[in-house]
């Protein structure tokens, strides 16, 4: 079976694990801040707090944010089931903006519509590897006093407008998770450009722990005085994880590269097929493609799909809309709120697409494909 998705580990990624498990600090140690430097660097030079995951990212964004009960978070239903989940459990309200016909990108109209004085978040999602229009999102944020977030678990490396990824919301969440655009194993981070949100970040991630000797409540302790002031959770990432994900920094230009490569090879073979719609890309956006997602026309996306599973082909449909989940369906979230996410929920399939994938792995996707829908 060809995968729609995996890792890339090379030597250099062993012997950087290696490297650590041999060493003194297995976590909270000088390589977990040797990896937020390289994503801050990566991403605007703003504090990076890295974590276990691209779900604790969100968790953590959110509450750094302040989100809680009375708030409303604005967001798509075009997205893994988190972008919304962790925002509910801290107690908002999920309001769903539908998404662009052609980009399943949040459609900023949309938002427009949807936000209240309520609104504390906007939450777009790069959706596979494409960065949302955030010059339009923003100034809707800023008008009603909220906050916007990039869910950026696709597209870390890319660009819009010349600015990179990390740099385009007041925060942003990342995943590294294996199939995504480099790897930590398990694990993501929170990009904010306020410091003040970035240290809420830091130690909601850190269990509520304050170390500062000049905000300490508890005065006259000893130097191992440490204590907490509001409630935090554990979702350190460890000192091996971030070895890897350093190593894994080294060559995220070249896998990029590769996944642009990959994009053009089946946009040039299948654009002018009949029954099939590529992705499309705007002109001031530069992505970082983690995805291909094809759409499948005339409501064959099942067979289809079925027939590429058959043929040892792994593919993938990203995604259910998130408010067809029963955990909101039976809050009363309706099916047909968001018509264009839906429409493109039912035609849409993932193809192949990593680094180590080969032109000939590709053109046995393509081949395949075609005879298919043909």
């Amino acid at each position: 079976m060809l995968p729609y998705g995996r890792q890339s580990i090379s030597e250099e990624d062993i012997e950087a694990v290696t490297a650590i498990l041999r060493g003194d600090w297995l976590t909270t140690g000088p390589t977990v801040t040797a990896f937020e430097n390289a994503i801050s660097e990566l991403t605007g030079g703003h504090r990076a707090v890295s974590c276990t995951s691209g779900t604790a990212a969100l968790h953590m964004a959110y509450a750094g944010l302040g989100v809680g009960p009375g708030d409303e978070v604005v967001t798509t239903p075009m997205t893994f089931v988190a972008t919304a989940s962790c925002a509910a459990i801290l107690g908002a309200k999920i309001v769903f903006a539908d998404v662009e016909d052609d980009t399943a990108l949040i459609d900023p109209a949309a938002v427009e519509a949807a936000v209240t004085d309520r609104t504390k978040v906007i939450a777009a999602v790069d959706y596979a590897g494409h960065a949302a229009d955030y010059d339009a999102l923003q100034p809707i944020a800023d008008r009603i006093g909220a906050k916007t977030l990039d869910d950026a678990a696709h597209s870390v490396g890319g660009t819009y407008r010349g600015r990179p990824v990390g740099d385009l919301a007041d925060v942003t969440t990342l995943s590294f998770f294996p199939t995504k655009n480099l790897t930590t194993g398990e694990g993501g981070a929170v990009v904010a450009k306020d410091p003040a949100i970035g240290q809420k970040v830091h130690e909601y991630h850190f269990i509520g722990l304050v170390r500062d000797p000049e905000r300490f409540e508890i005065t006259g302790e000893g130097p191992w005085h440490q204590e907490v002031h509001e409630y935090g959770l554990n979702y350190r990432l460890t000192d091996v994880a971030c070895a890897l994900g350093l190593s894994q920094l080294k060559r995220l230009a070249e896998f990029k590269k590769r996944r642009t490569e990959i994009t053009a090879r089946y946009n040039e073979a299948l654009k002018g097929v009949d029954g099939l719609r590529t992705p499309a890309q705007r002109e001031d956006v530069d992505p970082a493609w983690h995805l291909y997602p094809v759409r499948v026309l005339g409501g064959r996306r099942r067979e289809v799909f079925d027939g590429l599973r058959a043929a040892g082909i792994g593919v993938q449909v990203n995604y259910i809309p998130v408010y067809w989940h029963p955990v909101f369906a039976n809050q009363g979230y309706q099916r047909g709120m968001c018509p264009n996410a839906e429409q493109f929920y039912r035609e849409e399939i993932s193809l192949p697409m990593f680094p180590d994938l080969t032109d000939a792995d590709v053109d046995r996707v393509i081949e395949t494909l075609t005879k298919l829908v043909s």
